[in-house]
């Protein structure tokens, strides 16, 4: 996860400070031992520089942990087309689904494209809808290879997307699926698919504002 990460390339670098300081004072420590007169000054500042970077060290640890989420959040993993439902580190369910495929679509007019990705980042649950209907998008009818409706109700489609969605923004959805054994492999136009168990427990227990973050 992102933040961990983070957080362990902080703790490194800081620990990498403690050690550089803790490492001088042991060599200035050797050269009391073996010159005269004694040189107490560099050792004396080393010494007291450890406290400081430790306290350094607990104010980044405290920083990081407030970037965290709070309260129950969604980490998508794209790669692995994995989905958990997290609260702090413990997690609380996590579903197979299916991300973007990367495809490309041309129109055959050659004036608009469409990769189907999967969008990275941090996002949020902007709804959540019960029996969602697709208002279908050009691309799905040029795919298809059928005319563009001038009617917007022939755009719109019910059943294809199960019972239940989670939209994000932009069009992008955490919803279900009719291709369930495609479960587990990047196929999709861009949205998170879900099974239907998972899908129904993560709709009851995720709430609108939840975090998503998609890598």
């Amino acid at each position: 996860m992102w933040w961990k990460r983070l957080l362990i390339a902080v703790l490194a670098m800081a620990y990498l400070e403690v050690l550089v300081v803790v490492g001088v004072s042991y060599y200035s420590g050797l050269k009391q031992a073996s010159a005269w007169p004694p040189q107490n000054a560099a050792a004396a500042v080393a010494d007291r520089d450890i406290p400081r970077v430790q306290r350094n060290v607990q104010a980044l640890e405290k920083k990081i942990a407030a970037l965290q989420a709070k309260g129950l959040y969604i980490v998508v993993d794209t790669g692995e087309n994995k989905l958990y439902v997290k609260k702090g580190s413990e997690i609380v369910r996590q579903a197979v689904i299916s991300c973007g495929s990367g495809d490309v679509l041309v129109d055959p007019g050659g004036k608009r494209k469409w990769v189907f990705d999967t969008p990275r980042g941090e996002f949020a649950v902007k709804s959540k809808i019960k029996n969602p209907y697709w208002v279908k998008p050009d691309w799905a009818f040029i795919e298809e290879g059928e005319p563009i409706p001038k009617n917007q109700d022939d755009r719109v489609e019910g059943g294809s997307l199960g019972d239940y969605a989670l939209g994000f923004g932009d069009g992008y959805f955490i919803h279900g699926t009719l291709y369930t054994r495609l479960l587990g492999r990047n196929v999709t136009h861009g949205c998170v698919r879900v099974g239907d168990d998972d899908l129904k427990e993560i709709f009851k227990i995720v709430p609108l504002g939840a975090k998503i973050y998609i890598y």
